[in-house]
C-alpha cells in the first residue's frame, strides 16, 4: 500500500521512526511550548533567537531620565535650630556684599576722574561679584525659611551656567588686574600704552567670552545625565560633584573635562597672578598689598579647587558646602576692601560723597 500523505509528513514519520525522537511540527500556526510558555507569561518576550526577559514597569520607570523630577537643595543644614541664625548671618553678608559692590561700581562710574584704565577693571570686577553672589545667595536664604527647597533641572542647570561664568570670569579678572599693577609698578612710563582704554577692555572681553565658552561646554555634558536615583542634593546651590553623584550615568568623560580643561580656565589665571605679585614683591617690597592681594587670590582659588579638582570619590558634602560659601560669599564681600576701598583716589571721592563719614581704610 502505497504512502497517501503530504511529503511533509513522511519527512516526519520517517524521523520518528529512525531516531526514536519526537520532533513537534508546527501545523496551522501552533507555537511550540517554549514559545507559548512565553506567550502567556507576560514577563517574557519572545524573539525569534529565543525568549527575553521583560523589564518590569517599575525598572522601566527607574532607567528613564526623570527630566521632570525636581532636585531639592538640603542647603547648609537640615537642622531647624540652626536654620534662623544662618539666615541672619548671610543675609548681613550678602547686603554687606551688595552694598560695597554696588558703591564701587556706582562711585567709579559716576566720577569722570576714576574714569582711567587703572579702576577700570576694578569696576568690572565688583559688577560680576554683584551677579556672581546673586546666582547663588538669594536660593539659599530663601531655602533656609521655606519648606519647599526643590528647584527643576532647567532651574538647576541654570543657575549653575551663570555660577560657573561668573565664577571664572572673577578669576579672569583677577589675572587682569595683577597684570595692571605689575605694569603700573615694573613699567610705570610705559603704562599708558600697555594698559590702554583699549586694552582693559579687550581683557575685560576676553574673560567674558573664555568664561561662557567654558560654563556652555560643561553645561551641555551635564544636560545629558540621566539622574534616576535619590534628587536630594546636599549642597546650597547646584553644583557639579552633588550632582554628579546623583546621576546614574556615565559621568568619567565630565571629570576629564574639569581636570583638564576646567583646571587649565583656572590655574592659567592663578600663575599669572602669582608671578606678577611676586614681580612686583621682588621690585618694590611693598608686601603690606601684596600680602593682602595673595591672600584674597590664596582664599579664592584654594577653596575652589578644593571643591572641584579632587576625584569624585574623596568628595565630602560637608566642606563641600563650607568652601563654597567662601568663594561665592566670603570673597566677593571683601573683593572692594581689598581692591578699590583702600585706594586713596576713591577714598577721596567717598569723603567728598560722605562729607560726614570717615573712611579710616588703610591707603594702597
Amino acid at each position: 500500500m502505497g504512502w497517501t500523505g503530504t511529503g511533509r509528513e513522511l519527512t516526519d514519520y520517517l524521523l520518528r521512526g529512525s531516531m526514536n525522537v519526537h520532533v513537534p511540527v508546527a501545523v496551522h500556526g501552533a507555537r511550540c511550548p517554549r514559545e507559548q510558555e512565553s506567550v502567556n507569561d507576560p514577563a517574557v518576550e519572545w524573539n525569534p533567537w529565543g525568549p527575553r526577559q521583560r523589564s518590569s514597569p517599575a525598572v522601566d520607570a527607574a532607567n528613564e531620565t526623570s527630566e521632570g523630577t525636581p532636585f531639592t537643595l538640603l542647603g547648609l543644614t537640615t537642622n531647624p535650630g540652626e536654620q534662623r541664625p544662618l539666615f541672619v548671618l548671610f543675609l548681613v553678608l550678602y547686603v554687606a556684599g551688595i552694598l560695597g559692590n554696588g558703591l564701587i561700581v556706582a562711585v567709579i562710574r559716576a566720577s569722570p576722574a576714576l574714569h582711567a584704565p587703572m579702576y577700570f577693571l576694578p569696576a568690572q570686577l565688583s559688577f560680576d561679584d554683584l551677579c556672581f553672589t546673586s546666582i547663588t545667595v538669594p536660593k539659599m536664604l530663601a531655602n533656609l525659611m521655606a519648606h519647599d527647597r526643590s528647584i527643576s533641572l532647567a532651574g538647576c542647570l541654570t543657575q549653575m551656567y551663570f555660577s560657573f561664568a561668573l565664577g571664572v570670569t572673577d578669576s579672569c579678572l583677577l589675572a587682569a588686574m595683577a597684570y595692571d599693577r605689575y605694569v603700573a609698578i615694573r613699567h610705570p612710563l610705559r603704562y599708558a600704552t600697555r594698559m590702554s582704554r583699549a586694552v582693559c577692555t579687550a581683557l575685560v572681553g576676553t574673560a567674558w567670552l573664555v568664561s561662557h565658552v567654558h560654563s556652555l561646554l560643561h553645561i551641555l555634558l551635564m544636560a545629558h545625565l540621566s539622574f534616576c536615583a535619590s534628587h536630594q542634593a546636599p549642597h546650597f546651590f547646584c553644583d557639579h560633584q552633588p550632582l554628579l553623584r546623583l546621576s546614574c550615568s556615565d559621568t568619567r568623560h565630565i571629570q576629564l573635562v574639569i581636570f583638564t580643561e576646567g583646571a587649565a580656565v583656572v590655574v592659567t589665571p592663578f600663575l599669572l597672578i602669582f608671578a606678577s605679585q611676586g614681580a612686583i614683591a621682588a621690585a618694590v617690597l611693598q608686601l603690606s598689598t601684596c600680602g593682602s592681594h595673595l591672600a584674597m587670590v590664596g582664599l579664592f582659588y584654594g577653596t575652589v579647587t578644593a571643591v572641584y579638582f579632587q576625584p569624585m570619590s574623596r568628595y565630602e558634602a560637608k566642606w563641600g558646602r563650607v568652601a563654597s560659601v567662601t568663594y561665592t560669599v566670603v570673597t566677593p564681600m571683601l573683593n572692594p576692601v581689598v581692591y578699590s576701598l583702600r585706594n586713596r583716589d576713591v577714598q577721596g571721592l567717598l569723603r567728598a560723597l560722605f562729607p560726614r563719614q570717615r573712611i579710616s581704610a588703610g591707603d594702597s
